[in-house]
């Protein structure tokens, strides 16, 4: 029998949101995993069968596993030890995962031999056995076995005669309790349960007669009840299919369920103080494979995890429900969509709050925790895990997992792994950051949270201008399917200067991802004012598709936590893009690339569709849509804009049936240019905008109601009106938001203005030429230095030289900015004050050395006092009427310094990522 160490507090954690402004660096938890959690998922090195584990137990700090094998070998890449025997059973040691010298062979005369359960008793002096076999070291059983732990030797005189297959076994002080296939024990009727005296195998009168196979048998903690499970419908004459509750002494029916689908069965039950759990398999139409949680007090079901995927072991251990499966749609549960098997699954035994309403009759399971570790289908019938055990030695604790696979977390490893309750190593996925600035005095930052396989709760540092201290922590949860964004607003930007930011994940354990990518941003001298619009009307979810790498799409909003996820790699960075300014687009091939939210959400009675589109294509497509599954063919849609082969356009929901406005029959807009579609629904029924003109409404105030995700470019449009021949869309979409309210007809319009209106643009000048002089040096010249230098004694000025674009017609230069970067070398910062002064004089980087350094103006551009040491970046403010006033010229400049302490930076000639001298300049309306 499987019981739990005991019960402590579960706790499920939710979601973190992210910070605004400057924020104090959080350090990691003294745990060192995510709690409730009690394992890593980083597996260590264990011994393992040529075949399949279907039973484990443990004592005293060793493992048992039986099933089907003939020996065991070590690790993979273990540099020692040599395969030995192993004939369907090994004892290994929970903390070093080698072979003890416990040696049992588990033979038949006639067939092949399996060990299918194994359990302890409570004193842990006694091991029993179950499955199919007629031997145990030579010495005759049936099917059943008791082997004494001390001298692993089985003791000969319990040999109850089971005359077929036992599948599970439990045990109390004085009673063994068996499942299986068998209809008769010791030559009495004893049909698929049964129980025998614990010390002498004498039969008991124990009967619980079934009419199909037991697969599943465990006590209740106070001994009075028995829990039976398989593939029945009846239990001594009484209806109840796949799981029962019987009299301990005289297996008398006491609970009897009906609520199990025909086609599914009890594959195991485990119970400790927080109640009982089953898991279940099933096949066809309508299976339940998941798990159920049932309260002791009454037998009554408290939760029911309805996930697909074949669940095969179910672990209670403080407080954590730990399962083996094969998980692959998680729907129900409102968790990850059909996709990709998960193997290995942790979730609280209660819910933490109120429990959520019952749908369809169940109250949904406590959510999934970050406990993840991966494996794969294997051998035999390619059920991946199929058993679990809980041991520990030496004060660690570690879950072992035994079953049919042969990969565990991509690295070869069959039929046995384990994981301990410490030394977690892993580190979470380096983050996916970008950055965006849509008006003056505000950055936001925003990243896709990174994953880790054992830690839901990471802590994210963001690092600005190349700086090695973080000027902010942010912490957020995630899970391997759920990875919603992460932001952080900066503000403390200036106008006209550019920032990089980049970013770490630390998981609890103190183990940090590398820095991410850097993600640069300039800061806009005004407000730009379509997306600063977009933003100030409510979006929820704003795809800019400004991004620069994949899978990764930002989210603008303000709230900034729907980012979306690109599928087979859409064309990034288009351009133009629909917004006037510096805006691209996404370009999507109308065969199988889209994008789709990273969020699993449902949709409120009231909401808004917007999105810029261009195409030429004949064949349609959906352009936005909300669909239940991601990267496969939704099952359930509408909530859509999509496009007739014709190139009209069509809003639809599904309220009963397939309900759309459709545009005119000579309003196609399939022409190669930019157009602005919106779509709201609400109280007032359905309307559909097409480039700031209203071109339908209908009365239907309703929609299908389900969790799910939002698509862009591509998904099912299966049987919907003058459906196209394609359901992906090819051309160039952007600028897609998503509001939980019904925009207006004014505020549809006047974005579709603002999209036209003049911005600003950004022009970074790189310097063509640059060197620094020396005062101790006079002679020489430094014009091919890496490194450029400022001092006021004794003498360092540096000049640079800069080609100045005229400013774009019809526009004026608002702001412009000299950016440095401090070298890494030991005190490359200044304390003294730097300032930027005109050169009047002639100079070359070739020749100029301090004996012929130029003449210098006397009126300062701009200047700025300390600068830290430790390499970053920096910004100096230059005066915009003089900078104005030398546009369209080459312009030359020095930096100067009255005081002692040297600034050093990088030059043009440096390799250093954005490090080397540049002019921001902004320009704009006048």
């Amino acid at each position: 029998m499987r019981r739990s160490r005991g019960l402590t507090v579960a706790l499920v954690l939710s979601l973190a949101g992210a910070g605004t402004g400057l924020g104090l660096v959080l350090m990691p938890q003294a745990s060192a995993i995510t709690q409730p959690v009690a394992f890593t998922a980083d597996a260590l090195p264990t011994w393992q069968p040529n075949g399949i584990v279907f039973a484990m137990a443990e004592a005293n700090g060793t493992v048992f596993a039986g099933g089907t094998f003939s020996a065991v070998r070590p690790p993979e890449n273990a540099g020692s030890g040599t395969e030995q025997d192993a004939v369907n059973f090994v004892a290994l040691d929970a903390a070093t995962g080698a072979p003890t010298s416990c040696k049992l062979s588990f033979t038949i005369g006639d067939g092949s031999a399996t060990v299918r359960s194994l359990v302890v008793s409570k004193d842990k002096k006694t091991l029993y056995a179950g499955g199919y076999f007629g031997a145990v070291n030579g010495t005759p059983v049936s099917s059943v076995a008791a082997i004494d732990i001390a001298s692993c030797a089985p003791k000969a005189s319990f040999h109850p005669a089971f005359p077929a297959t036992v599948r599970a076994l439990a045990v109390t002080d004085d009673t063994l309790y068996a499942a299986g296939d068998f209809g008769t024990v010791e030559g009495e009727t004893r049909e698929r349960f049964a129980a025998v005296d614990a010390g002498s195998g004498a039969l008991k009168p124990f009967t619980a007669n079934a009419d199909e196979p037991g697969r599943a048998i465990e006590v209740t903690p106070d001994g009075k009840n028995v829990l039976i499970g398989g593939d029945f419908f009846s239990v001594n004459g009484s209806n109840t299919h796949a799981l029962a509750v019987v009299d301990a002494t005289s297996g008398a029916v006491k609970k009897t369920y009906s609520n199990i689908p025909s086609n599914s069965v009890v594959k195991d039950i485990s119970t400790d103080e927080t109640g009982f759990y089953t898991g279940n398999e099933g096949s066809g139409g309508g299976v339940f494979d998941g798990r159920i949680g049932l309260k002791l007090s009454d037998f009554s079901e408290k939760w029911r995890d309805r996930c697909l995927g074949a669940t095969q072991f179910v672990l209670p251990y403080d407080g954590v429900l730990y399962s083996s499966s094969h998980a692959h749609d998680c729907s129900t549960e409102q968790e990850f969509p059909d996709g990709k098997r998960h193997f290995m699954l942790a979730q609280p035994t209660d819910h933490t709050g109120a429990a959520p309403a019952p749908v369809d009759g169940f109250v949904r399971g406590p959510g999934k925790l970050g406990w993840h570790p991966t494996a794969n289908d294997g051998i035999g019938e390619g059920i991946g895990p199929r058993v679990m055990a809980v041991a520990e030695k030496n004060d660690v604790k570690y879950m072992w997992v035994g079953g049919e696979f042969t990969l565990i977390n991509g690295v070869e490893q069959q039929g046995l792994t384990r994981f301990a309750s410490t030394g977690d190593v892993g580190a979470p996925t380096t983050p996916v950051v970008s950055a965006a600035s849509v008006k003056p005095g505000e950055a936001q930052v925003r990243w896709r949270t990174s994953y880790d396989a054992d830690d839901s709760k990471l802590t994210y540092r963001i690092y600005r201008n190349g700086s090695g201290t973080p000027i902010a922590s942010v912490t957020a949860s995630s899970l391997e399917w759920q990875r919603p964004q992460a932001s952080w607003t900066d503000t403390t930007v200036k106008a006209g200067q550019s920032y990089t930011y980049r970013v770490t994940a630390t998981d609890a354990a103190g183990n940090t991802s590398a820095l991410s990518a850097t993600a640069p941003v300039t800061v806009p001298a005004t407000a730009q004012s379509y997306p600063n619009q977009v933003r100030e009307d409510g979006a929820k979810l704003y795809w800019r598709y400004d991004d620069t790498v994949s899978p990764y799409v930002a989210d603008s909003s303000v709230s900034g936590n729907t980012s979306g996820v690109q599928v087979n790699a859409p064309a990034l960075r288009q351009t133009p893009g629909a917004v006037t300014g510096s805006s691209t687009a996404m370009g999507f091939n109308g065969t199988s690339q889209q994008v789709h939210s990273d969020r699993r959400q449902t949709v409120g009675a009231t909401y808004t569709l917007e999105t810029w589109f261009k195409t030429g294509t004949s064949r349609g497509g959906k352009l936005i849509g909300f669909g239940n599954n991601t990267t496969r063919n939704s099952g359930t849609f509408d909530k859509q804009i999509y496009m007739t082969n014709t190139g009209r356009l069509a809003f639809g929901v599904y309220s009963g049936s397939a309900r759309t406005i459709t545009t005119g029959l000579f309003e196609t807009y399939n022409d190669n240019k930019w157009h602005h579609v919106v779509a709201t629904q609400g109280p007032a029924g359905m309307a559909l905008y097409v480039d700031g003109q209203n071109k339908g409404t209908l009365n239907v105030t309703t929609h299908a109601d389900y969790a799910g995700y939002w698509h862009v470019g591509g998904d099912n449009l299966a049987s919907w009106p003058n459906r196209p021949t394609s359901n992906f869309f090819a051309g160039q979409i952007d600028e897609t938001a998503v509001y939980p309210s019904a925009l207006t007809q004014a505020q549809v319009k006047n974005h579709y203005d603002l999209a036209k209106a003049p911005t600003d643009t950004v022009s970074k000048v790189s310097a063509t030429e640059d060197t620094y002089i020396n005062q101790g040096a006079p002679s020489t010249a430094y014009g091919t230095s890496t490194s450029l230098a400022v001092r006021g004694t004794a003498a360092y000025e540096t000049y640079l030289r800069f080609t100045l674009p005229a400013a774009p017609a019809g526009q004026v230069l608002k702001s412009a900015s000299l950016q440095i970067k401090t070298t890494t070398q030991a005190g490359a910062g200044t304390a003294d004050k730097v300032s930027v002064v005109p050169v009047t004089g002639t100079w070359s980087g070739a020749g100029t050395t301090f004996n012929t350094k130029p003449t210098l103006g006397t009126t300062p551009l701009g200047s700025i006092t300390g600068i830290a040491d430790g390499s970053a970046i920096h910004n100096v403010d230059l005066d915009t009427a003089a900078v104005s006033a030398v546009l369209g010229t080459s312009y030359d400049m020095a930096l100067t310094s009255a005081g002692t302490d040297p600034l050093w930076i990088w030059s043009s000639e440096a390799t250093a990522a954005e490090g080397t001298p540049q002019l921001i300049l902004t320009f704009g309306p006048k």
